[in-house]
């Protein structure tokens, strides 16, 4: 993996953490009302889990762009952007606009575009791949998270 590269995807990376975070209100009225499972994680747990899948995210992107070819480059830089772009999407439905329903399919897109990174990771980089698993992982455990709570807050 090449520096540059890593300096490339880390790059979008950090922005899509920064712009997400400045969208996630869970300190809101709002937030605060809807009623949530009782295996929803504790607040301290997300910040950790997705500082680690991010640094993953950056890590395992690098590896398997400098593995590409050009048009395999560009393809996979677009579906990554496409992700990032969906990862920070989340955030401003759900907490923001306060529409889980749409989060829902956000994060829906978000899992689709996740496991395709995978997928074409997993074609020239087995490591890359495998540290990609956690943010699919972490996705489907959110989309089941999220859909409990549009399951218990019909109004919402």
């Amino acid at each position: 993996m090449r520096l540059r590269t890593l300096l490339r995807t880390a790059a979008p990376v950090a922005a899509t953490a920064v712009l997400g975070a400045a969208g996630t209100k869970p300190d809101s009225a709002w937030y605060r009302s809807l009623a949530k499972p009782t295996w929803q994680p504790p607040a301290a747990a997300f910040a950790p889990v997705w500082t680690s899948i991010y640094a993953l995210t950056a890590v395992a992107a690098a590896r398997t762009l400098d593995r590409l070819d050009a048009p395999g480059r560009r393809r996979y830089a677009g579906l990554l952007g496409a992700n990032l772009a969906l990862n920070t999407g989340f955030s401003w439905a759900f907490f923001t606009a306060e529409r889980p329903r749409l989060a829902l399919a956000d994060q829906l897109a978000l899992e689709a575009t996740t496991l395709a990174l995978v997928r074409r990771s997993a074609s020239v980089d087995r490591a890359a791949a495998a540290m990609l698993a956690p943010y699919a992982l972490w996705n489907a455990f959110a989309i089941a998270l999220n859909a409990d709570i549009v399951r218990r807050n019909p109004g919402a």
